[in-house]
């Protein structure tokens, strides 16, 4: 069975249980994902399927030639592991029908970039003391290392620098609704990205 689909992020709205309670949600477009390529243990040493999704007016002739097979011209290319003997072929389409309403799923996204950013934004520091002679010390890092032992700074210290447009998961997000039909589904929650950003969705790792 294919682990995840890709698709495309519509914003967020809320809806009622039955019990009148507001859920906040974030409804995904996912429309038919293409079967583009299927990894097989004996040829590759692992199992996965490469999935496509969007269409593209404008392909290369590399990428005409690796798409010739599936007779699909998408636009994005992602590969999703395989759970299971049940593969699907080449040119087989996949639709949000593979989950269910209850279920728990992990989004993946490009988070919103925002730029350069100090260390209180960036990894939550507290800032210097607000008092005693401090006057231009409230959102300074502090001391990032020792003098002469080690006589230099840390790899991975944090500190000042871009912050966001980079991969984000967020893990164990409830599957509110289905929609084969309109190819829509909801997720209790937010998801990385803007709208109308690529996520893939797949079956939570941690559940």
């Amino acid at each position: 069975m294919v682990n995840g689909l890709l698709g495309r992020k519509l914003g967020m709205t809320q809806v009622f249980t039955e019990t009148g309670v507001a859920l906040p949600v974030t409804v995904i477009e996912v429309e038919p994902n293409h079967v583009t390529q299927v990894r097989t243990t004996d040829r590759d040493g692992y199992s996965a399927v490469q999935i496509g999704y969007g269409e593209s007016k404008r392909l290369n002739k590399p990428e005409t030639g690796h798409l010739k097979k599936s007779g699909a011209k998408v636009r994005h290319l992602r590969e999703v592991k395989l759970t299971g003997n049940d593969a699907p072929a080449v040119g087989d389409k996949l639709d949000v029908s593979l989950f269910t309403q209850g279920e728990n799923v992990d989004v993946v996204g490009i988070s919103k970039g925002k730029g350069f950013a100090g260390v209180v934004k960036r990894h939550h520091f507290a800032g210097g003391p607000k008092t005693h002679g401090q006057s231009d010390r409230h959102r300074a890092p502090g001391s990032i290392g020792a003098s002469s032992t080690p006589g230099r700074v840390f790899k991975g210290m944090r500190m000042a620098g871009h912050l966001g447009n980079a991969r984000a998961t967020v893990q164990n997000l409830e599957v509110v609704t289905v929609d084969p039909e309109r190819g829509m589904i909801t997720v209790k929650g937010a998801v990385p990205g803007g709208k109308n950003g690529l996520v893939l969705i797949r079956k939570a790792v941690k559940s």
